[in-house]
């Protein structure tokens, strides 16, 4: 394993699908979906689609759910495939963070991720900033320093997972420390947030410009050839790429035009109802939904910056 800052020859002899073993497997655990050969994604645990790489019976997973009884039977699903050694946690989100403390593997980040977690408190409390994560519902959750990332890196990274090299890539844009994982050998490319079909993005933490720009290079660069998996919905498609490009583009006039107001929260919240119709979300999680994209926007229109920058 190499890269920027990656730790090389790693190992921490800590495997979270021996300690779990294959009784957390349930019935619906077959709605679990076959990518490739060694590659599955699942998106029933909650707003986040995760995901699954496997070579040589070694298991690395892209994301984890939130819940710890999730997490327990999500290893334990994985645990009849191979051994799970690694997590990758794609940026800073806190639903990823939360989820991560009781995975008990090395977790795999960007360093602008392990800045995001060295500055959340040990005790996180949905209610005290809510931003339309499902971690929002928690009422305490001790023990997030436990998410830690163990193996970092700057701009890239390469990870020997047993017989096949996995690339890690820094593409900020929706948060500072998102990254997207690249299997060349199974043709599939895990984007993060970069594009979201099924339910909107967080935007509080987003460069909407270097934003448009990775969906260039979805769109026009080296990426175009491999199947790409996002955390909001799944498999993309061309016209998905497009798709988003547009919402941002409305997202990035929509906050030039708060940064103009004095007390944008009311205006906010209208923008958001309108945005939301970008995106077939499901009735039950509509509210959730808008107030990710309300708080967002609000969270977009930072102390100092003028709507022409």
């Amino acid at each position: 394993m190499g890269g920027e800052s990656g730790r090389p020859g790693l190992h921490i002899p800590l495997y979270a699908a021996d300690i779990i073993g294959a009784q957390f497997i349930k019935q619906r655990g077959d709605d679990m979906r076959k990518l490739t050969r060694n590659a599955w994604i699942e998106s029933r645990f909650g707003g986040l689609t995760i995901g699954a790489l496997a070579s040589d019976s070694e298991i690395l997973l892209i994301d984890c759910p939130l819940r710890t009884e999730d997490v327990r039977e999500w290893l334990g699903q994985l645990s009849t495939l191979g051994s799970p050694r690694y997590l990758a946690m794609m940026d800073g989100y806190p639903d990823r963070v939360l989820g991560a403390r009781v995975v008990g593997l090395p977790i795999l980040a960007q360093d602008r991720t392990l800045e995001a977690v060295l500055g959340m408190s040990d005790t996180f409390k949905g209610n005290t900033h809510p931003i339309g994560a499902d971690s929002d519902r928690l009422k305490r959750i001790t023990g997030v320093q436990k998410a830690l990332p163990t193996i970092i890196f700057s701009h890239s990274m390469t990870l020997h997972l047993g017989g096949r090299a996995i690339q890690f890539l820094h593409r900020p844009g929706p948060h500072p420390g998102a990254m997207w994982v690249l299997d060349e050998v199974e043709g599939l490319l895990f984007i993060g947030e970069a594009v979201a079909i099924e339910e909107p993005p967080y935007l509080g933490t987003a460069d909407i410009e270097r934003w448009l720009g990775l969906l260039d290079d979805l769109r026009e660069g080296g990426f175009a050839s491999y199947r790409m998996v996002c955390a909001r919905g799944g498999l993309v498609s061309r016209e998905d790429i497009h798709g988003m490009a547009r919402f941002l583009r409305k997202v990035r006039n929509r906050v030039k035009k708060l940064q103009r107001e004095r007390d944008p929260k009311e205006i906010a919240a209208g923008f958001a109802e309108e945005l939301l119709e970008d995106f077939p979300v499901a009735a039950s999680r509509r509210e959730i939904a808008m107030t990710r994209l309300r708080v967002g926007l609000e969270d977009s229109v930072r102390p100092g910056e003028s709507a022409d920058r």
